[in-house]
């Protein structure tokens, strides 16, 4: 690649002290924090914006906002709010903002993936002193510290009736995190200021240039170039020549990130891209029968994905998780690959000569998100599956995989909190929007016996029941295809020498976590 060719000829001007600017792969679609709920989004909202509680870069559970937290009945926790915090604006934050963001989260119009997800157990919040909070839920519910880590606390005076535009615009950016909103152009760029009024460690840098740059081979050119100091989703085909290089320093991370393929389970009658070879509409959609499923499932070499398309940056995967997670599958691998069994699987299924399918997927979100979908056509077209590819810009295909427009198409779901529920709740509950269930599930998967043994979870104090129902859910969602899971991608940052990088298991790109590197 070019970009890589004239890494011997870079030089690497020292970033301004208290400057940086990065490139980040993924386009932000808002900054309003409660509108979208994905990870591009939450690693913007981490900047400006806290939570009550948060994840270290090893995705375990820490105080935010919240100085502690502890349940004082079977339906109640408390939580003790820390003094002295102020917005941006210099209002103080209290007990009264908790409560006021609870009830904006599921009010938020037209949103994409709901952060309600993360507050539907609660039925009512109590507003003890200013510093004291009691959360009232439905059932008993152990999750609840974990949950509200997503949800970003708003100023009630700033924020009553604020709209989503109206964060965009950079109106109403205004939050209690380590950056302050200083200017935002959709697509291209978001421009920050430090916070020096910060309750927590205060951040190295006075400016952040935060650059969106979906392109892969531009946004290493950048790095080399010396326009920026740090890039995250490091193409896999420049790491060679990067990691030999004194003049970039690489960051890795194991992820919690699962790559994986929807289905179109709710059209029973037909499926908007699939036909009979002859390119007439089917009068059923072959997707709703298990055999066909499973074929496609085991048509696919994930091995060879992880080897030769994500070049070592991968692990295939059977299920959401790594298998030492928290509900994860111990012996659970990738599926073996098999073509022959899923030409008999097909056939068995009706589908003796295959049919046509259109595998869609972004083209700028994920690392090798169009190789992925195109090495995954070439294999269900070894099965008689004649597969088109249609690899799109984010922005355009993720609005018609919300709409159910779709019949099969690539995803993914970053893992925050490391815990089974968080994908089983998301991509494969049952759809229900009062709820909060089903949120990011596209493909309307519905099984009712998972949705039960969800619900039990989420009610389980006992971490070892509680684990053994999340096994339980996922073992049938894997044995059902409710997906088809691909790999488990690590995550790649490359960045100027004279830095370093606290790197996350969850993958968020943040100024906060970027330093200089200390004086040899």
């Amino acid at each position: 690649m070019a970009a890589v060719s004239a890494l011997a000829l870079a030089t690497a001007v020292p970033a301004a002290a208290q400057s940086l600017t990065m490139a980040v792969g993924a386009q932000v679609t808002s900054l309003d924090p409660h509108y979208h709920a994905l990870s591009p989004n939450y690693a913007v909202a981490t900047m400006i914006f806290d939570a009550l509680t948060q994840f270290d870069s090893e995705a375990r559970l820490e105080p935010g906002l919240a100085e502690s937290w502890k349940p004082v009945g079977e339906t109640v926790w408390e939580f003790k709010l820390r003094a002295g915090v102020k917005f941006h604006n210099g209002n103080p934050f209290t007990a009264e903002d908790v409560a006021f963001t609870i009830a904006r989260v599921p009010a938020v119009l037209n949103s994409p993936s709901s952060y309600a997800i993360y507050t539907r157990a609660i039925e009512r919040v109590e507003v003890v002193d200013p510093l004291t909070v009691r959360f009232h839920t439905r059932a008993p519910y152990p999750l609840l510290p974990t949950d509200l880590a997503q949800v970003a606390i708003l100023d009630r005076e700033t924020h009553e009736g604020a709209t989503t535009d109206d964060f965009n615009s950079g109106k109403v950016a205004i939050g209690t995190g380590p950056f302050r909103y200083a200017s935002f152009r959709s697509g291209d760029r978001l421009e920050l200021t430090r916070n020096d009024a910060y309750w927590g460690d205060k951040p190295h840098w006075q400016q952040v240039h935060y650059r969106i740059l979906p392109n892969d081979a531009t946004r290493t050119a950048a790095l080399l170039a010396g326009d920026v100091d740090f890039i995250d989703q490091v193409p896999t085909s420049d790491l060679t020549n990067l990691r030999r290089s004194d003049r970039v320093r690489i960051a890795e991370k194991d992820g919690l990130r699962i790559i994986f393929l929807a289905l179109d389970h709710q059209h029973p009658q037909g499926s908007p891209l699939i036909t009979g070879n002859d390119g007439k509409p089917l009068a059923r959609n072959p997707l709703h029968d298990l055999r066909v499923r499973r074929a496609l499932s085991i048509a696919i070499d994930r091995p060879a994905i992880a080897t030769r398309v994500m070049e070592g940056t991968a692990q295939p995967s059977g299920q959401f998780l790594p298998p030492s997670a928290f509900g994860a599958i111990p012996d659970l691998g990738a599926p073996r690959t098999d073509a022959e069994a899923a030409k008999k699987l097909l056939a068995e299924a009706g589908y003796p000569e295959g049919f046509r399918i259109t595998l869609n997927g972004p083209n700028d979100r994920y690392m090798n998100d169009a190789r992925i979908i195109q090495a995954v056509g070439q294999m269900w077209t070894r099965i008689g599956v004649r597969t088109n590819v249609d690899a799109q810009p984010w922005t355009t295909f993720i609005g018609r995989a919300g709409k159910q427009e779709l019949s099969a198409f690539l995803v993914g779901w970053g893992i925050s909190s490391g815990e089974a529920s968080n994908p089983l709740r998301s991509l494969i509950a049952s759809y229900d929007r009062d709820k909060g269930f089903g949120t990011s599930n596209r493909g309307r998967y519905s099984n009712p016996a998972i949705d039960a043994k969800l619900e039990l979870a989420l009610r389980e104090l006992d971490d070892a029941k509680r684990e053994a129902l999340l096994r339980e859910a996922t073992k049938t969602a894997m044995d059902d295809i409710a997906i088809i899971p691909i790999h488990i991608q690590k995550n790649v940052w490359a960045m100027r020498p004279t830095l370093v990088h606290d790197s996350r298991a969850d993958e968020l790109t943040r100024a906060q976590d970027v330093r200089p590197a200390p004086a040899r």
